[in-house]
């Protein structure tokens, strides 16, 4: 299942990205918002690349941008391979992606905390990263169903809710054996 969901789970962060991206472009071409370079400045910093004042190499600052939203992607896809799948999975990873983005931003001290943003700007991330979230989670249920219900579907599916007198499923049927 691992190596399944590690596959199935950069696809479906690279296509949050996209959707992401995409998205993001309307928003500034409506709003005049210029692009983001924290994402490459923070791969600067986590690599040790040289780093540039002003305006960062698109490349670099892509590679960040859609580096990271492949690999939390994978992420996504063992939630969905566990059995956690739809949109409320879907905005438990937005709290993730939101998390990985404050720890690498405030960590290599290129972003400050989000409370300390104004307002507006808070609200643009937070409906991007939304739209990654489900975007990606999107991807990933649609590919970790063809393999069948997770392993906590298949729990829910004896009786729904968590109770005392329901044991775990026998270890052949959670990983579907």
């Amino acid at each position: 299942m691992i190596k399944q969901a590690i596959r199935q789970g950069l696809v479906a962060g690279a296509a949050g990205a996209a959707v992401m991206t995409l998205g993001e472009k309307i928003e500034q071409a409506l709003t005049g918002r210029p692009d983001s370079h924290v994402p490459a400045r923070v791969l600067q910093r986590l690599t040790g690349l040289r780093e540039h004042p002003g305006e960062q190499p698109v490349a670099v600052n892509w590679a960040m941008h859609f580096g990271q939203a492949a690999v939390l992607g994978v992420v996504r896809s063992v939630m969905a391979h566990a059995g956690l799948r739809g949109p409320a999975a879907s905005a438990q990873f937005a709290v993730v992606r939101l998390t990985s983005d404050q720890i690498l931003e405030n960590a290599t001290g290129v972003g400050a905390p989000p409370q300390t943003w104004p307002r507006a700007e808070l609200v643009v991330d937070l409906l991007h990263k939304a739209v990654y979230a489900f975007a990606t989670g999107a991807v990933a249920d649609a590919l970790a169903a063809r393999g069948g219900p997770g392993p906590g579907q298949r729990h829910a599916a004896l009786r729904p809710g968590r109770h005392p007198d329901v044991g775990p499923l026998p270890r052949a049927q959670a990983y579907g054996r």
